[in-house]
């Protein structure tokens, strides 16, 4: 009942900041394709926004913001977009045609920009299927957003996302794309966003470390109580998401507005803090407010996703409600996946290694990114390891789970850990206690 509730007033506080929204500008996600289109009467025209340092990874070789424009380059490329996309209806396909070339920053990324036109030929403007794989046949953490709007409009509406298992998405010029077709695909944006980012992951990994633990004297011991320690797997996960929601809202409908690079350093920030935390209680029962507060920088880094894509006020409360829905969904596969071998291994003498292991490793993994984004290294020497994380979650999550079972079956309890009756006796002492 308290859920439902809580769904309507998110509901309700998002129709309202809706209608009080002032209009967006189009564009994209950072580091992601955008392929933006506009139907006209005979043809349908747009652009296709290529992130630099995506193309340059897929291409395998170094591109700079001068270089991709210079003449033999820019043709070259032009030739490999080319070879990527296509557009066909019933009435067969349809003509391509790239043109121009040139460099714009979005949300502070440099991207290589074509001129796109779809040209159906004799056949008449209708509903296409649009074939596009350019980047995301290298790189699988890649993402394509194909938005659409009519002729005369300033919105433009999401139709799709593309990724390395999609290359193809139908595409609704007769009636833009519905207001369902803009949820599924902020869903699963949402979906994609957490599942493929790896600063958002490990920040929920690290609070989610000393969940079945608790801090006596500045230090983390073994908890007996299984049951609080589920609810402060749910106290955290929840603060998080209120924590990203507000200002995912309100950063997506205008009111909020902080450079990227900032938003992005502060997210390695919070990993980095929430590592720490994991190593040795800074704040006493404090994952749920660290979850909340560093969750207000995280939702304004999901806001860049589609807080400027020049949502219409008709489908932006579906559009958030989606990508929020998204996230959570993946938040809470993220925690089936790994606390039962959390729990199960945390009531070993192994835990305490495993723990500082894990949490020295995420803030390596934080310092760099920190080090990345404030600019102090040009370079994320460790953005292989992140990748490789990334690109094998169930392989992570196998890995660890055998580890858990082998630590608990073959390893010693955990030094203070109490068999059921102990536990049972020392509960009811608990609570006479606390009723005297």
């Amino acid at each position: 009942m308290r859920f439902s509730r809580l769904i309507a007033c998110v509901v309700m506080a998002y129709a309202i900041l809706a209608a009080l929204a002032p209009s967006g500008a189009a564009a994209h996600p950072l580091s992601t394709t955008a392929i933006l289109l506009e139907a006209g009467p005979q043809t349908v025209t747009g652009s296709v926004q290529l992130p630099i340092d995506r193309l340059e990874i897929a291409l395998n070789e170094p591109l700079t913001a001068a270089g991709v424009v210079e003449p033999a380059k820019l043709g070259e490329l032009r030739d490999y977009v080319s070879g990527h996309i296509s557009a066909s209806s019933s009435d067969g396909s349809w003509n391509v045609t790239l043109t121009g070339g040139r460099v714009e920053p979005v949300d502070g990324a440099d991207h290589l920009v074509f001129d796109l036109d779809l040209d159906p030929g004799d056949g008449a403007i209708g509903d296409f299927t649009l074939t596009y794989d350019a980047i995301l046949h290298q790189i699988v953490s890649h993402q394509v957003f194909v938005a659409m709007r009519s002729s005369g409009d300033e919105a433009y509406t999401t139709v799709g996302v593309l990724n390395w298992q999609r290359h193809s998405i139908t595409v609704p010029v007769s009636g833009a794309a519905t207001t369902g077709s803009g949820f599924a695909a902020a869903l699963r944006l949402g979906v994609a966003h957490i599942a493929e980012g790896a600063d958002h992951l490990l920040f929920l990994i690290m609070l989610l470390l000393p969940a079945p633990l608790l801090a006596r004297r500045g230090r983390w011991v073994p908890g007996s109580d299984l049951r609080r320690s589920c609810l402060r797997v749910v106290h955290v996960v929840t603060a998080f998401a209120i924590g990203h929601s507000v200002t995912l809202a309100l950063a997506a409908l205008g009111y909020i507005s902080l450079p990227t690079r900032l938003v992005e350093s502060l997210i390695a920030l919070s990993v980095l803090v929430s590592g720490v935390h994991a190593l040795r209680p800074l704040v006493r029962g404090g994952e749920a407010w660290i979850a909340a507060g560093f969750g207000l920088m995280h939702g304004l880094a999901f806001a860049a996703l589609i807080g400027d894509l020049g949502l219409g006020r008709s489908n932006l409360v579906a559009d958030l409600l989606g990508f929020n829905l998204g996230i959570e969904i993946t938040q809470l596969l993220v925690v089936a996946l790994l606390m039962p071998s959390l729990l199960l291994i945390s009531r070993t003498r192994a835990y305490p290694a495993c723990r500082i292991v894990l949490a020295g490793t995420g803030i390596v993994l934080a310092a760099a990114w920190l080090a990345e984004r404030t600019t102090l290294i040009s370079g994320n020497p460790l953005e292989p390891v992140t990748q490789q994380l990334v690109e094998h979650p169930l392989a992570v999550a196998a890995t660890f789970a055998v580890v858990a079972v082998a630590a608990s079956r073959f390893g010693p309890p955990a030094p203070d850990q109490k068999t059921p009756g102990q536990r049972e006796v020392a509960q009811r002492e608990e609570a006479r206690a606390g009723t005297s």
